[in-house]
């Protein structure tokens, strides 16, 4: 499975940081777009969304207010981010209540029409936002481009470290009812290996010597935030009795397996650099 693993990250990965260094911001908008939308769609069926219609109809609204956030941030001018700002921090608000939610397992962990509304309403909480975070990282200047591979390196790193170490030395259990597999150790670990690329990649991106500290503290709080993610993603699947979200990438999973700590992450990470200033 390690070797499935690694071969589908190493394909995946020189393509998702091509489109990052290469495309301009509406076009890997429009491509993240497909792809968020693509794990969102693996969401519903966490909420239990068995019907193909319903849940063709549920994407097509959020892509729809995708489409409206777009729209109302044109301007004669060129247009304004403000929506996207204020979306960013939406998704800051609702990682803070999913680390609430996590307290509290059972929670909308029946099968009735409530808890698929809560589920239904996080989803769309989680991917748009952070969808927002991406953009307003990408086309910040100067060297926005950089700065979102360095977010999504940071991640990828933080997830690998945590994955590696956790096999190797991971005895107490990081939250055992949610995601028996996850340890203490393993958090270090991902802690320690997001540090270290998160500071590389900071210059890499043209960050100034005085700006390292800042850019630690972002890093330590885009990496807690999406082990929030990963953690509620967890949640989710073991309310449903479910593995994966999908068997679509080989060793992976499914994409939204791939996103989660993507998406508490982006958001907390853009407001960071942008409160901070690097």
């Amino acid at each position: 499975m390690t070797k499935v693993r690694t071969l589908t990250a190493l394909i995946l990965t020189p393509l998702a940081v091509a489109a990052i260094l290469l495309l301009q911001t509406p076009w890997l908008v429009a491509l993240t777009a497909v792809v968020f939308l693509a794990g969102l769609w693996e969401w519903f069926r966490l909420a239990e969304i068995d019907d193909t219609l319903s849940r063709t109809v549920l994407l097509l609204v959020n892509l729809l207010l995708m489409v409206a956030l777009v729209w109302a941030s044109r301007s004669s001018t060129g247009g304004s981010l403000v929506l996207f700002q204020l979306a960013t921090v939406v998704g800051v608000i609702w990682w803070l209540l999913a680390a609430l939610w996590l307290k509290h397992y059972s929670f909308a962990s029946d099968h009735d029409t409530h808890a698929r509304m809560f589920k239904l309403a996080a989803g769309t909480l989680a991917v748009v936002p952070a969808w927002c975070a991406l953009a307003l990282i990408h086309a910040g200047q100067p060297n926005g481009h950089r700065w979102l591979l360095v977010a999504l390196v940071v991640v990828w790193a933080a997830d690998s470290g945590a994955y590696f170490v956790g096999r190797q030395f991971g005895k107490r259990k990081l939250s055992p009812r949610i995601s028996p597999n996850k340890t203490v150790e393993g958090l270090f670990g991902g802690l320690a290996a997001g540090l270290a690329v998160g500071i590389a990649g900071a210059l890499f991106a043209g960050a100034q010597v005085a700006q390292l500290p800042a850019v630690a503290l972002i890093v330590v709080l885009a990496i807690g935030a999406s082990v929030i993610g990963d953690l509620y993603e967890s949640l989710l699947k073991r309310h449903v009795g479910a593995k994966d979200s999908s068997n679509l990438l080989p060793g992976h999973g499914g994409i939204l397996d791939r996103l989660d700590g993507v998406l508490a992450a982006l958001p907390v990470f853009a407001l960071g650099k942008a409160w901070l200033g690097f």
